[in-house]
């Protein structure tokens, strides 16, 4: 497994076939490099307390074996605390997987689909809470797959026998109307989600990706389900075993990005990030911000997608990983488990990757991009590296598109040609460089 010019990453996450198009993974696990099981488990005391500075180095030189991955993004994204003892974080998993376990019997109460192992990928429901008696819906409900129901037979969902005629009574309620116009669309995402995959030619994988969405978006309400958080959540589903164990890594990472989801009737949260890329554009690099306003493009919206889903499509999925888990180690902040438990405390949800500025605790248990963003006087919140990744990008790409991009098609076809060959590593570097930069122009002006 440890070969001298390292093993590739992508031979732990098995693709069809049929598929021979995929990107090759760039990342590579070296010995003395990759953060490997038996380094993870001596980061730990005897009582199970982590040493999150060094481990946060290791993955600074060469990420996570994808062996242990799973969890050690669960420390990344602040599922548990780095000082946090072994019977600690076991007592804490089991009350998470059994708050988990009501909300989902709270949904199953809702609609017999979930936990049923089967999914929707038609409407239920209308706009104003009528059942809707779709063939498509009753066959996919039928466990006897493949056979259509007429509207007289019966049928049978997680051990309860239906009449699909009276299968979903009308509904009244706003929140319940709105989470189940939000099931189909789930599905419709989910059959298309790392479909290069062999993990998801199992029905029942699928299921399980269908269900932690489906309980998300009821426990999130003011998010609830967004196109995108399928390619967010898919892979915690492939790294973590237990089905609670992904969500709660997924709820925890989607902390960090709810923001970007969050809608209003005249703007996507994204907007914000957004701005900022073209600010840090205008600061960095004034020509191709120059260049691309003249194009039309000073919205940057040709950059939505990759804030979106974290470059999930310009990465091949195996270096995707390897570029969220860089990105984490870099913005790790040691207070983050205590920031979300406390506002899960007082009822609010904590967003953001968290912030410990004024806080006398070593900086080696801090991320390299935090550190610098500790030393930056102010109130403002930092934002976030992905922001700067996609600047380093498009620095990158100055020359071509200036010179190239005579419209909003020549910059997405530029942007679009760089999928599969980015290295996640060189990314991640970039954005550190174009950072310092930025906080030093900024700081000036």
């Amino acid at each position: 497994m440890w070969g001298s010019s390292g093993t590739p990453g992508d031979s732990f996450y098995e693709v069809r076939s049929e598929c021979t198009d995929v990107p090759k993974s760039r990342f590579k696990i070296k010995a003395g490099k990759t953060l490997s099981s038996r380094k993870w488990h001596a980061a730990f005391s005897p009582e199970g307390r982590l040493d999150i500075g060094k481990t946060l180095s290791r993955i600074h030189r060469g990420g996570i074996h994808p062996s242990i991955r799973g969890e050690v993004w669960e420390f990344l994204l602040g599922c548990y605390d780095p000082k946090s003892t072994f019977e600690e974080r076991e007592q804490l998993q089991l009350r998470r997987r059994i708050e988990y376990a009501r909300w989902k019997e709270d949904c199953r109460q809702m609609f017999p689909v979930v936990g049923s192992g089967r999914f929707i990928t038609a409407p239920v429901i209308t706009d104003d809470g009528q059942p809707i008696q779709d063939p498509i819906v009753l066959m996919q409900i039928n466990p006897d797959r493949g056979q259509a129901l007429s509207s007289e037979e019966n049928f049978k969902a997680n051990g309860h026998t239906l009449n699909p005629a009276s299968a979903l009574e009308p509904v009244k309620d706003k929140k319940i109307i709105q989470w189940l116009l939000t099931l189909h669309q789930i599905g419709l995402d989910v059959v298309r989600t790392d479909r290069t995959l062999v993990f998801y030619e199992k029905q029942e994988n699928l299921s399980k990706l269908w269900d932690i969405l489906a309980v998300y978006a009821w426990i999130d309400t003011d998010v609830g389900y967004c196109q995108g958080m399928s390619d967010l959540c898919s892979p915690m589903i492939i790294l973590l075993d237990d089905e609670a164990d992904a969500f709660w890594c997924f709820e925890r990472l989607m902390r960090r990005l709810r923001g970007n989801f969050r809608c209003t009737d005249n703007s996507v949260g994204v907007e914000a990030q957004l701005s900022n890329l073209a600010a840090i554009t205008q600061v960095i690099d004034p020509k191709l911000h120059q260049h691309l306003e003249t194009l039309g493009g000073g919205d940057y919206l040709f950059a939505f997608r990759m804030l979106m889903v974290l470059f999930r499509r310009e990465f091949s999925f195996c270096d995707s990983l390897y570029l969220w888990e860089m990105m984490w180690a870099l913005e790790y902040d040691p207070d983050l488990y205590s920031v979300y438990e406390d506002s899960d405390t007082d009822g609010e949800r904590a967003e953001g990757s968290g912030s410990s500025k004024g806080k006398s605790k070593s900086k080696r248990h801090y991320g390299k991009y935090e550190r610098e963003n500790m030393k930056v006087k102010g109130s403002e919140a930092p934002l976030p590296i992905s922001v700067f990744l996609v600047a380093s990008v498009l620095k990158d790409k100055s020359s071509k598109l200036l010179t190239e991009a005579r419209g909003l098609d020549d910059v997405v076809k530029i942007l679009n040609d760089i999928t599969g060959n980015l290295d996640a590593k060189k990314a991640c570097s970039g954005a550190m460089k174009l950072h310092k930069k930025y906080l030093k122009k900024a700081q000036k002006t």
